[in-house]
């Protein structure tokens, strides 16, 4: 999770902003205006697969955020991609349980802490 990815348009090269692991609210509900999630993929088959983010207090019932397509060509590629998500709401704090799963097959899961 970070706030930006820059890409250099003359080398492809990816810049990554603002690395962070929680967030500080004042009061709640606290709204993220704008987050990044850059995610790099190895070892898909080729062909077209889908990637789904769901996060929520909650690990065994958690929110879809996110769900995208991607193509690779190849087990030895490295896929980069670059999830935006904005106004995502946090309605009390503690510790939101994120799951990345690709073509339902779960590769992640971690947790995003949410204080006062």
């Amino acid at each position: 999770m970070c706030d930006a990815v820059h890409i250099d348009p003359a080398t492809g090269k990816h810049t990554i902003l603002g690395v962070f692991s929680n967030i500080k609210g004042r009061s709640f509900p606290v709204v993220h205006p704008h987050m990044v999630w850059f995610l790099t993929l190895t070892d898909a088959s080729p062909g077209q697969h889908r990637i789904k983010i769901s996060m929520g207090m909650d690990p065994t019932n958690p929110t879809e955020l996110l769900q995208r397509e991607f193509e690779s060509q190849s087990p030895l590629t490295r896929i980069n991609l670059v999830n935006e998500l904005r106004n995502l709401q946090f309605n009390q704090p503690g510790d939101y349980h994120i799951v990345i799963e690709v073509d339902d097959e779960p590769i992640l899961a971690t947790n995003l802490t949410v204080t006062l």
